[in-house]
């Protein structure tokens, strides 16, 4: 029996909204703070009403994030429309999106034009860069992150990243690992996407209208 069958509660899980790094074109990983576009503040928006849809106001919910701003910016606002303080949540560094090494911050264009292209073209997964995290590394942190918050009193809201979500969405719903990069991922959703896990399977609350990039 896998270990989320047993998990307590239910988990939000939101991708971040649009970002200028996003709509520029550049690698993002773990940049600290690349800010929201007025199109992520849109999608923000859209992932808190639907949730508040589904929730009603002042959900009992754990608030989780990334340290980023971009996840903390997206909280603010989700958390507006529940009636909740973001300044309640929690961030954990575990939480953050893979780490790029030397191809973090450059525009995709120049990192194809000298390694070839960036991403895997049958999964959708970014490849790690040379000296970047790798897969089961990620896997690792957010089993870890997992496990600290299992028996959590309450469901959890947690604002997450393109690929590190994938990868603990797909450790939860006990998805196949992927043989090229050796590690599970959940299916790609767009940026402002909200998901519910709950004891491994999950179900989209929101789709969201972002693009491809992380």
């Amino acid at each position: 029996m896998r270990a989320t069958t047993t998990r307590k509660g239910r988990d939000f899980i939101a991708r971040h909204g649009e970002t200028v790094f996003n709509a520029a074109g550049r690698l993002q990983g773990e940049a600290a703070h690349t800010p929201l576009t007025r199109a992520g503040f849109l999608q923000a928006d859209e992932m808190g009403e639907a949730l508040q849809l589904a929730l009603g106001d002042r959900p009992a919910l754990i608030l989780w994030a990334s340290p980023t701003g971009r996840a903390l910016q997206t909280l603010a606002v989700m958390a507006e429309h529940l009636g909740l303080d973001w300044h309640d949540a929690k961030t954990d560094p575990r939480l953050t999106e893979i780490g790029m090494g030397g191809w973090g911050g450059r525009y995709y264009a120049d990192v194809i034009a000298e390694a070839g292209d960036v991403i895997d073209r049958s999964s959708g997964l970014l490849l790690s860069a040379p000296d970047g995290e790798l897969y089961p590394d990620i896997v690792s942190r957010v089993s870890g992150w997992l496990a600290d918050t299992q028996d959590d009193d309450g469901d959890r809201l947690v604002i997450m990243h393109g690929i590190s979500s994938r990868v603990m969405r797909g450790v939860m719903t006990d998805a196949p690992a992927i043989e090229r990069f050796g590690a599970p991922a959940a299916p790609h959703l767009p940026q402002g996407s909200l998901v519910m896990i709950e004891r491994g399977v999950e179900t989209i609350v929101h789709l969201g209208g972002g693009g491809e990039r992380v």
